[in-house]
């Protein structure tokens, strides 16, 4: 949901299943309900994107998550608030018994939907070990993981062949720590592989009752819920990419709660629209220009360098978030594990230094593609790389995609886009720990998460060594290296981490989201 930073993450491919009256029912969902639940209170938010995947294996992006956070149960979840942690969910007691074994108990009675029974260690064992088994982008969620023993129905016991620091921080809290049920799956899927976006059985307090590709996502109650009752009735999610659109879409009643840009703030603070609350958290995601190092123009390091040095960073921030965020100094933000005071490159690049790597490559006066989403920050964002380039006679021409197909573009899976991707305005979402960052930049992940196709012995080796360490100091200095290594290879430009303000309707609800500002849907209350 943070639009800054574009809130992608994990990105996907739009895959729709079986369809009623241009949506999705959930199985055992009758439309009367999802009638009844209309009457009630009714919880009406906008995401930057469309769902595409419910499945915890394939989840590949924040919006799936906090969709997923809402019809099935984790062991624990980020807690609301304004600092980091975690609380129990599904599990009743949890505890790192030593290094590389976690122990848990579940909660007695929490209900699959549509008749599968109730939730044991079973299914916590076949939801986890799936995630390593399946051949899944997000299967480094769980980094180590060797298999979940099974004590009885309630009681198990996570084993690692290492230690894996994240498993607090991102495995158990996050999208691949969703537990599904395991008898619904194998029913559902040929050998429990991926079923995309028809889910079959639900254990959260909300059912997945309806869906239209690109209008709306209906949530409501699940009538097998057995925990504290959620404050809404349903929860209808709807999917707009423009963030100035979503800005209108709220001025004119259709949403009740949105991010905002950051250049329409201090507009906003000033004149804010009636019986309207305005918060600003701070990001912790990245915005970034990539490039793709295996293309044959981007080959040459002095080439990738050339660019590098003649991107202004202050000035893409000025033209697109009017000059109110903060210049990023690597991948990670402030406050974040591995966090660094100031990039290689200055922000304001030197032109001198860019032209110079250009004769040091050989090359002058050649043209590259940018790719970026149809959005207007990253709109702005390519317009002024343009403009830059020119300085040092490189012609970019910019290639504005809309979501469904940006988000497929470097991964090999779909086909050879990949092999013609030059720049790209890129943005992640993150999460609390630095490893959901670099894992998306190893070696093994060319063709998935690494579409710059950045290539490191040696990060790959501090990547791996930095989830055994408990020592937070320690951590940051593998962190801070690993960040270097990257801006180093030439092909990545650090721009913003971003803000996450939002606003919201006081007369129908107090939100709750995590320190980012990341809506944590099922803790809204009702007014």
């Amino acid at each position: 949901m943070n639009d800054v930073v574009g809130s992608v993450s994990r990105r996907a491919f739009l895959k729709t299943g079986a369809t009623l009256g241009g949506g999705i029912m959930a199985a055992g969902m009758p439309l009367s309900q999802a009638i009844w639940a209309a009457e009630g209170k009714v919880l009406t938010a906008r995401a930057n994107q469309d769902v595409d995947k419910l499945d915890p294996a394939f989840y590949l992006g924040a919006v799936n998550s906090e969709v997923m956070s809402c019809i099935y149960s984790k062991l624990i979840r980020y807690k609301p608030g304004s600092e980091w942690s975690w609380e129990l969910e599904a599990a009743e007691k949890i505890e790192q018994v030593d290094p590389t074994h976690i122990r848990f108990q579940l909660k007695k009675g929490i209900k699959f939907s549509n008749d599968y029974g109730e939730l044991t260690v079973r299914d916590v064992k076949f939801s986890f070990e799936r995630v390593i088994r399946l051949d899944s982008p997000s299967n480094f969620d769980w980094g180590p993981l060797d298999h979940v023993e099974v004590e009885d129905d309630y009681t198990g016991v996570i084993v690692f062949k290492t230690p894996f620091a994240p498993a607090w921080t991102l495995a158990l809290p996050y999208g691949a720590g969703h537990i599904v049920s395991e008898d619904a799956v194998m029913k559902a899927a040929k050998d429990g592989g991926p079923f995309g976006m028809t889910p079959t059985a639900f254990s959260g307090p909300y059912v997945f009752a309806d869906w239209k590709p690109n209008q709306h996502v209906l949530l409501t109650r699940n009538p097998e819920w057995s925990g504290p009752k959620p404050g809404f009735d349903e929860i209808r999610i709807l999917p707009i990419g423009d963030i100035k659109t979503a800005e209108r879409a709220y001025q004119a009643g259709d949403i009740d709660f949105t991010h905002i840009s950051v250049d329409s703030l201090a507009n906003f603070k000033s004149n804010s629209p009636a019986d309207t609350t305005i918060e600003e958290k701070p990001s912790i995601g990245i915005v970034y220009v990539g490039m793709n190092i295996d293309h044959p123009k981007l080959k040459d390091i002095n080439v990738r360098k050339a660019i590098q040095w003649a991107i202004n960073v202050p000035q893409i921030l000025d033209a697109a978030y009017a000059g109110q965020m903060e210049v990023a100094t690597g991948s990670l933000a402030r406050g974040l594990i591995g966090y660094r005071d100031k990039a290689l490159v200055p922000p304001e690049g030197d032109l001198a230094k860019a032209k110079e790597s250009l004769e040091k490559a050989g090359v002058s006066d050649f043209t590259v593609t940018v790719d970026c989403l149809n959005q207007s920050e990253f709109l702005t964002i390519a317009q002024v790389l343009q403009a830059q380039l020119s300085q040092i006679g490189v012609t970019a021409e910019i290639n504005a995609q809309d979501s469904g197909s940006f988000y497929t573009i470097g991964m090999e899976s779909e086909g050879d886009r990949w092999k013609d991707m030059q720049l790209i305005v890129q943005s992640f979402s993150n999460v609390p720990e630095p490893y959901y960052f670099s894992a998306t930049y190893t070696r093994d992940q060319i063709g998935k998460w690494n579409w710059e196709r950045f290539s490191s012995e040696r990060f790959d080796e501090l990547n791996a060594k930095a989830i055994t360490i408990d020592d937070p100091n320690e951590r940051a200095k593998l962190y801070r290296e690993m960040q270097d290594l990257m801006e180093d290879s030439g092909a990545y430009r650090y721009l913003t981490n971003g803000a996450s303000p939002f606003m919201y309707r006081t007369t129908r609800m107090q939100p709750a989201t995590r320190p980012d500002g990341v809506p944590h849907y099922v803790a809204f209350k009702p007014v």
